[in-house]
């Protein structure tokens, strides 16, 4: 089998960094889009793939709700990744000359406040990791990136200004995706179980179905909605709840939600990141 990981981005994205935190003798590989990632995954080419699914600053990232219960793979674990932005530019510049700063929008976002604070005007980019290319390549020292410390390294960079984000707590998190799902016995280990289930057309439909997370005392840590199918009225919904499937309060749970739901499909259990431990 492979021991190869991929990831959505160019070389020096913070899933290419979330990459070698989660698995350093892997080989990260970079795919040009989300769906390209999976198709690596389910061909055999690759053996896992890391997906960033939400951040605390700028909400989830949409696009993968809709591939997770399409693309065939399997949740096999959860990769939390503190992110930290650094202003980057061409070795000889200084901040003063500094007119521009490049990057994906969700990052621009979240460094708003100290762009404005330093007079820097904020310009879209494709991703992080492709605007630190493209600064590297236009060589303007007017022109910054918002990108990694290890996009500096890979494309020749200086840091002006290290880790400017707005918010201390800015973090990533990533799901390590498989082709066979993992054979997670139900043990005394803190677990995560994900999936999605679309309720079915009658009142108070999604409360009927979501009841028995709550009567038999399962955390629900996190509930999104999406549209499906082209219409308004036909809603999906992703769940991660912490919990085994085979424990007796998550089955009476899950039997509960199968009874009031058009569909359900398990995405699947994995161990909790010890971050989960450290929420305040």
């Amino acid at each position: 089998m492979t021991d190869i990981i991929v990831y959505q981005g160019e070389p020096g994205a913070y899933s290419h960094l979330a990459c070698q935190d989660g698995f350093p003798k892997m080989t990260p590989q970079p795919c040009a889009s989300f769906a390209a990632a999976f198709a690596k995954v389910s061909s055999g080419e690759a053996k896992l793939a890391m997906i960033p699914v939400e951040n605390t600053v700028a909400g989830r990232v949409s696009d993968i709700y809709h591939l997770l219960p399409e693309g065939g793979l399997h949740i096999i674990g959860e990769q939390y990744l503190a992110v930290h932005h650094q202003l980057l530019a061409i070795p000889g510049a200084e901040l003063s000359e500094l007119k521009t700063a490049r990057s994906h929008p969700m990052a621009l976002g979240q460094v708003r406040k100290r762009l404005a604070s330093m007079g820097i005007r904020p310009v879209t980019d494709i991703d992080t990791a492709g605007a630190a290319r493209a600064v590297s390549q236009l060589g303007d020292k007017s022109v910054a990136a918002i990108a990694s410390s290890l996009a500096a390294k890979t494309y020749g960079l200086e840091v002006l200004a290290a880790d400017i984000e707005d918010a201390s707590h800015n973090t990533t998190r990533f799901l390590i995706l498989a082709d066979t799902p993992l054979d997670m016995p139900s043990i005394e280990t803190p677990v995560v179980t994900s999936f999605v289930f679309k309720v079915r057309s009658v009142p108070s439909a999604l409360y009927k179905a979501l009841g028995g997370f709550a009567t038999n005392g399962i955390n629900m840590t996190k509930l999104e909605s999406y549209m499906v199918g082209g219409s308004f009225q036909a809603a999906q919904f992703y769940a991660d709840v912490e919990g085994h499937p085979e424990d007796t309060g998550m089955k009476h749970a899950l039997e509960e939600l199968a009874f009031f739901s058009e569909s359900v499909s398990m995405l699947g259990t994995y161990p909790a990141h010890p971050s989960r431990s450290q929420r305040g």
